[in-house]
């Protein structure tokens, strides 16, 4: 039955960290306009048990993307310059909707990992009883 918990931790600790993804991927979203805003975005990590890997993963620290702000030119802006440019956002719209389709999926294919390995360890448990 370890195996079957083994499945259940790596599909579950998957599940998880993709919905901070997504999480984070609508967060930067919806901070798209606000001027000088920095994209946030997370790395996996693999977890370690003993010094060995258990195949689960979890996101690492929040990091700021360090690419420059668009300049936005805007006169009439409190919060534009002398010349006329404000410090917008460097987020950008069609990465963060290839962000969230990625995790999305990668959520599915973890939910469906872990429903197979529901669907076996029930299998034998029926098999069990017989």
């Amino acid at each position: 039955m370890s195996d079957f918990s083994d499945a259940f931790s790596v599909s579950a600790s998957g599940m998880r960290a993709q919905a901070m993804r997504l999480r984070h991927v609508s967060e930067n979203i919806a901070n798209a306009d606000t001027p000088g805003y920095h994209r946030k975005t997370r790395a996996f990590e693999e977890v370690l048990e003993g010094g060995d890997t258990s195949g689960r993963v979890q996101l690492g620290p929040v990091q700021l993307d360090r690419r420059e702000l668009t300049r936005i030119y805007d006169p009439g802006h409190p919060m534009a310059d002398e010349t006329g440019y404000y410090d917008g956002s460097n987020v950008d719209l069609v990465v963060e909707i290839a962000d969230a389709r990625e995790a999305q999926r990668s959520y599915e294919a973890n939910l469906k990992m872990f429903d197979q390995a529901r669907q076996m360890s029930s299998a034998l448990l029926d098999l069990l009883r017989r």
